[in-house]
């Protein structure tokens, strides 16, 4: 694991349950809104996904992850509502 992507789990370790953050907003915590690609290739290599709630990580607009790696976008869609994030339309409803 690299130091960067120790850092993006760090950052995806303090969401709390039933909240989501964006890509971007994670960019932000670590010095750049523009990471979120990078952060999205980390999250897809989660080491520990019970441990690191990578579901919890949106695209900006509240889209969910078409490519969500740990089952697609249903399984992130029925984690969220799991936890009472309103989903419509596979977008989070803020």
């Amino acid at each position: 694991m690299t130091d960067f992507e120790k850092r993006v789990y760090d950052v995806v370790k303090t969401i709390p349950y039933g909240c989501v953050k964006t890509y971007a907003e994670i960019g932000m915590e670590l010095g750049n809104p523009k990471l979120a690609r990078a952060i999205g290739n980390a999250l897809h290599k989660n080491p520990d996904p019970k441990g690191t709630p990578c579901f919890r990580v949106v695209h900006s607009d509240g889209r969910l992850c078409e490519a969500f790696a740990f089952g697609g976008i249903n399984a992130q869609k029925e984690l969220l509502e799991a936890e009472g994030i309103l989903i419509k339309d596979n977008k989070v409803v803020f």
